[in-house]
């Protein structure tokens, strides 16, 4: 497996890994980044905003099978967001995660002092490697948050 920055093609491959995995968990609702107005042209989004990437990780066919990304968080100065970290089912169990988390978290630490991310409680695998990356859990959402569905938040210092 390699891990690449997203380009123009990668898009419609990590729309459909993010929109068969929110349907896999019943999470494809208003809420969710499975409404996302941007899910179409992540790579397009990405390259917009200053100091955003978004990373796939590609099989030896360079076939995507997963990714995520960092982006700005807008109401928060130093404070990025670890953003659709999404592994097809076919991929998971390969240490991927952990990989797409070292990449966007060392891209993190050049432009801020903190990274947020917003999840749900069933997903305790999810959950579990942002606790091994050093999250801490968070009581609320911070202010800005668009993900209203979401019922769980860590924010890790950099």
């Amino acid at each position: 497996m390699q891990i690449r920055e997203m380009e123009e093609r990668d898009n419609k491959p990590m729309e459909q890994i993010i929109k068969r995995s929110l349907e896999s968990v019943g999470l494809d609702i208003p809420g969710t980044a499975y409404f996302d107005p941007q899910l179409r042209n992540l790579a397009q989004f990405y390259k917009q905003q200053p100091y955003a990437k978004y990373w796939v990780a590609v099989n030896e066919q360079d076939e995507v099978v997963g990714g995520v990304g960092i982006a700005p968080f807008p109401e928060e100065k130093g404070v990025c967001e670890l953003q659709k970290l999404y592994i097809a089912p076919a991929a998971q169990g390969m240490g991927l995660s952990k990989e797409l988390m070292k990449t966007a978290l060392d891209f993190a630490r050049k432009y801020y002092t903190h990274c947020y991310l917003e999840t749900m409680e069933i997903l305790q695998a999810a959950n579990s490697l942002y606790v091994q990356f050093g999250f801490q859990r968070l009581e609320t959402a911070l202010d800005g948050s668009t993900h209203h569905t979401m019922d769980t938040w860590f924010l890790k210092e950099l």
